[in-house]
Formats: structure tokens, C-alpha cells, sequence
């Protein structure tokens, strides 16, 4: 039997997640699984990220699965579109990495310790919305690259930044979270819907492969994701601000219950609205419809921008990376 083939981005957080699903999909099913490296337009361009478009880091391995050059592939779940894929199925998400967001400094020093003026690099518009809406006179950086490069501009030899704040995941992953000085409370920093989870996707017309995937699912972290995605996919149809979202399982009075928390806050920070809802995990996408109206209904039209396509799937706030 043939070895699967497992499309991936080349840089080395992707690398590492796609062989961590190798792995555990062949100490599950016993199947070998050989990486198949993808370059993406994302890889490929230098421009900020929200310029490049919804998707920019998954449309080349969608093209090379839906043709057949590989048989699945493994994103960074919160890269895709929420727009559905016809021909393609979320064959599985396995167990969430924590999504919180992981603060690197040149001292060790928290985010309350930073000085006014310091330079922070963040490559998320979500994020430097949010170090804004903190209000403690940080000078924040757009920035690009992976993992590497951008730890390197904090701590290398010529760095040129006071502080990165990158996604917690990816440091894991890497097996870097040694470098992390502060990981950074959801009630300051809320994450990006999806941020820490993986999607496992392949072709709707390949059932053999979605049941042998399915053995990686993690149902808690699909009901999680699920809700916070939802929340950005009513929300995203019309705006172009940055959307934040962090959903929890926990246990309620009636058996588990997912405590879901959004936030819509204007790129110069100014306006941050922050509102939370409750729900049954049966309903994970319920409550995220529910809680983009609520901000709705409490003015978030009125903070998101004009976006620049219409339609949904038109937000894109930064890979993992």
C-alpha cells in the first residue's frame, strides 16, 4: 500500500505540525505518510499580510489537492476562509494547541514592563489593534516572516525591536517556548478565531480517506473552533476591522458548556468592544451567529470598516507564524 501524501507549506512551523499529524495518523491506522512541500503565493510575497486576501497561505495547497497531487493537507485552521470548499471536507481537527497569543522581549520584561516608546513587531492587524486599545504609548511595528525571523529581530545579534508578539502554538510546536517571556492573558489579548488548531482536509469524494482521518479528531476542539468561526463568518460579511475570538469547553450545571468571548476593535484601538455568550456544545455554531449579533446590536457595524471584496471569507489577519 502506497504511502499517503501530505501537502504542507515549507517553512518549518508548518513542516512540524504536518509531521506531528503524520506521525499520529501512522501510530493510529499504521498507514505511512510522506510530506509533499507546497509553495503558496503567502510564501512566495513580502507585501503585509491583510493586503494579500483571504486564504493567501492555503489556495496552492487546496489546487494541488483538489488535482490530485497530494492526498491531504494540514492548515494552520485559522488561514482558511470560512467560505466552504465544495469539493473539499474538514476531515479532522486534532487536540487545540493553546491559542493564546506569547509575548518575546529583549529582557524578559512582561508587557506591563515595557517602557512607553518600546517597539513591538506583530504581523496580525488583530493583534495591533489590540496593543492600541491597551493604552500603555507602545510604538507597534507591522512585520512579516516566520518564526525565525522574527524572534531573531528581538533576540539576535542585530535585533532592531524591544518585543514580538507571535501565536503561543507556533512557539510550541518549534519547541520554543522557552524564549516566551509572558503569554498573554485572553482578557488583554484575546486570540484569533481558530488560532492554535489545526485543519486536516481532503476530497469530499474520497470516503475511505475522511474515515481513516477522522481517527485524529478531537471533538472538544472542533466545538470550540467551530463557534469562534462562526462568530467571524457573520461578522466578516461585512466588515473589515479585526475580529477576535476564544471559546472554552467547560463544565455547566447541565454537562459541558462552551463560554464563547468576541471582541471587534477599530485597527487604531480606540473603540473595543468585548462581549461574551454561553451555549451547548451541540450548538457551537449557534453561538457564534448569536454573539456576532449581539455585537452587532451593540454597535460593531459601526466600528468595522467598509471591506475592500465583498462577500464572506474577505478577513485575513496573519498566518501562525
Amino acid at each position: 500500500m502506497r504511502a499517503l501524501r501530505l501537502g504542507t507549506r515549507g517553512s518549518a512551523l508548518a513542516m512540524a505540525q504536518s509531521g506531528q499529524v503524520a506521525d499520529a495518523l501512522t501510530a493510529a491506522t499504521g498507514r505511512a505518510v510522506e510530506l509533499v512541500e507546497v509553495v503558496t503565493a503567502g510564501d512566495r510575497s513580502t507585501a503585509p499580510v491583510q493586503r494579500l486576501g483571504v486564504g493567501v497561505f492555503v489556495s496552492a495547497l487546496r489546487d494541488a489537492l483538489t488535482a490530485g497531487e497530494i492526498d491531504f493537507a494540514v492548515h494552520s485552521y485559522k488561514d482558511l476562509p470560512t467560505a466552504a470548499h465544495g469539493g473539499l471536507h474538514i476531515a479532522a481537527v486534532p487536540r487545540r494547541e493553546d491559542p493564546r497569543d506569547a509575548l518575546i522581549t529583549r529582557d524578559g520584561r512582561t508587557l506591563a514592563e515595557l517602557p512607553p516608546g518600546a517597539t513591538v513587531g506583530t504581523g496580525a492587524l488583530r493583534r495591533i489593534a489590540q496593543l492600541h486599545a491597551l493604552g500603555l504609548q507602545l510604538t507597534v511595528t507591522p512585520i512579516r516572516g516566520n518564526v525565525d525571523s522574527r524572534v531573531r529581530r528581538v533576540l539576535g545579534p542585530d535585533a532592531d525591536l524591544d518585543a514580538v508578539v507571535l501565536a503561543r502554538a507556533g512557539l510550541t510546536r518549534l519547541g520554543r517556548v522557552g524564549e516566551i517571556s509572558e503569554t498573554l492573558d485572553p482578557m488583554l489579548m484575546l486570540p484569533a478565531p481558530a488560532q492554535g488548531a489545526l485543519a486536516v482536509e481532503c476530497r469530499v469524494d474520497d470516503p475511505e480517506l475522511i474515515e481513516l482521518l477522522a481517527v485524529l479528531d478531537h471533538a472538544p476542539s472542533r466545538a470550540v473552533v467551530t463557534a469562534e468561526r462562526a462568530l467571524l463568518a457573520t461578522l466578516e460579511a461585512g466588515c473589515s476591522a479585526p475580529v477576535a475570538a476564544f471559546a472554552e469547553l467547560a463544565e455547566g450545571d447541565d454537562g459541558d458548556e462552551i463560554y464563547l468571548r468576541g471582541a471587534v476593535v477599530s485597527p487604531d484601538g480606540t473603540r473595543d468592544l468585548r462581549l461574551s455568550r454561553t451555549g451547548t456544545p451541540a450548538d457551537a455554531e449557534g453561538i457564534g451567529k448569536a454573539l456576532a449579533a449581539d455585537l452587532l446590536d451593540r454597535g460593531a457595524d459601526s466600528i468595522l470598516g467598509q471591506p475592500e471584496q465583498s462577500g464572506p471569507g474577505t478577513q485575513q489577519f496573519g498566518s501562525t507564524e
